[in-house]
């Protein structure tokens, strides 16, 4: 081998960005597996070394010998005089390893280790794409579509392809060849033939790294992106704060005359965001997560459901198309949202308010009718019920068996006493006293 293919192996390393020290380490296995291959079918297990001069690059092969008094077979023995020229301690039948480069050995590498040698390159780039790359997990990248396989896209991110799968992709984007694209790192996989690289663009991270690109403020974390519900390629909602007093986290993101906030939705292609301010409060954040729709008033019936009510005429917008609105809102928040109009929420309190007082007259009348009830007594049977017109009630419990209790009809109710204390109450059936001829 020639100090050319040194100089083609440095040629390699500086193309591809790989360091030359790996490509050697691969060569020099390959090459081992060369020699090995030129001494004959089922060698004996002997080790072998290939070193390459670091300056004339040279190779030069290291085999393990076994010391005898007459050689036989030169691939594999040396005599005890020669060995004694490295060790004057060898002796016979031991092992001794030395330099055993064959003259021809620059031309049976060039020809047995070439495919090995292309190998271990290819082995030496995956590893330096998937060391470089897992370390950007999460980044946004600037990419060109190559092509179209079975619907996921290929993206050429410099060093390295990756594959944006169909599930990720957004239906208002543009895929056509030569393309420039941002997509996020998503996810890094070690196969069999090489590094494979997933990109997104429906994750919510990579709004949050477009508006770290474009906010400043986002960026140096004086402005903080709190919370993000979206469905790709229609709407985005962003809620973000301010960690620094005087700031304001809503302007700092939409920008003069909404340059900022341009900019991100043109790289979205036309996708609508909108910003909202993000509260500890949460009436106020269910509120600001329902714009621009205007709020009357937020109301909290449980651990995580909101009624919210809004002007008659902002109902519609409050809702969005097919829902999106309050959809992405309660993604936004966490909460469970359900609107309200004005005039809805004044029928339901009037019904309620009607309700309530025909309840009242009802149980006002019940007790009118319950003062003036006769009381009658009745023996309590060994089963624990009683009689009252015929019909038999209970059962009251063990407690009352062969007691005397006190009972008080209405037209609907039976109560029932015992030493002046209601014990239990129940429904008069209605009976139908028609006799069928």
């Amino acid at each position: 081998m020639r100090t050319e293919f040194f100089a083609a192996i440095s040629a390699i390393a500086a193309e591809r960005g790989i360091p030359r020290e790996r490509i050697i380490e691969q060569v020099e296995k390959a090459l081992v597996a060369a020699y090995r291959r030129s001494l004959g079918e089922r060698p004996p297990a002997i080790e072998i070394v290939v070193k390459i001069d670091p300056v004339k690059g040279d190779p030069h092969v290291y085999s393990e010998m076994l010391v005898v008094d007459e050689v036989e077979d030169e691939r594999f023995e040396i005599s005890y005089d020669e060995a004694r020229k490295h060790d004057p301690n060898i002796q016979v039948l031991e092992k001794i390893v030395v330099e055993t480069t064959p003259k021809d050995f620059g031309r049976i590498a060039a020809q047995t280790a070439k495919q090995v040698i292309l190998q271990g390159i290819r082995d030496v780039e995956r590893d330096n794409v998937y060391s470089e790359f897992n370390e950007r997990r999460g980044e946004l990248m600037v990419g060109v579509v190559q092509r179209n396989v079975n619907g996921n896209i290929i993206i050429d991110l410099g060093k390295a392809e990756a594959i944006l799968p169909r599930d990720q992709q957004v239906a208002s984007d543009n895929y056509r060849p030569g393309t420039r694209i941002k997509v996020l790192l998503k996810e890094i996989r070690r196969e069999d033939h090489g590094t494979r690289l997933l990109v997104t663009r429906t994750d919510n991270d990579l709004i949050k790294r477009i508006f770290e690109m474009e906010v400043p403020e986002i960026l140096a974390g004086t402005v903080e992106i709190k919370s993000i519900s979206r469905e790709p390629g229609v709407r985005t909602k962003c809620a973000v704060a301010a960690r620094q007093e005087g700031i304001d986290p809503v302007g700092a993101c939409v920008g003069i005359r909404g340059v900022r906030i341009q900019n991100i939705v043109n790289e979205l292609n036309g996708e609508k965001i909108d910003v909202v301010q993000w509260s500890t409060d949460v009436k106020e954040f269910i509120a600001n997560a329902l714009s621009p729709a205007q709020v009357v008033e937020v109301q909290i019936r449980d651990m995580d459901k909101a009624v919210v009510i809004v002007p008659d005429k902002q109902l519609s917008l409050a809702i969005g198309k097919e829902g999106q609105n309050v959809r992405l809102a309660a993604k936004l928040t966490k909460w469970k949202i359900d609107i309200k109009s004005s005039s809805t929420l004044i029928d339901e309190m009037r019904e309620a308010s009607e309700f309530r007082q025909a309840a009242e007259a009802e149980s006002m009348a019940l007790d009118v009718e319950l003062a003036n009830a006769k009381v009658e007594d009745r023996v309590v049977s060994e089963y624990g019920t009683f009689v009252y017109q015929n019909i038999e009630y209970g059962p009251l419990g063990t407690d009352y068996v062969g007691q005397t209790i006190q009972i008080r009809a209405t037209s609907v109710k039976l109560f029932i006493y015992a030493n002046d204390r209601l014990i239990a109450s129940f429904m008069i059936p209605d009976i139908d006293y028609t006799v069928n001829e």
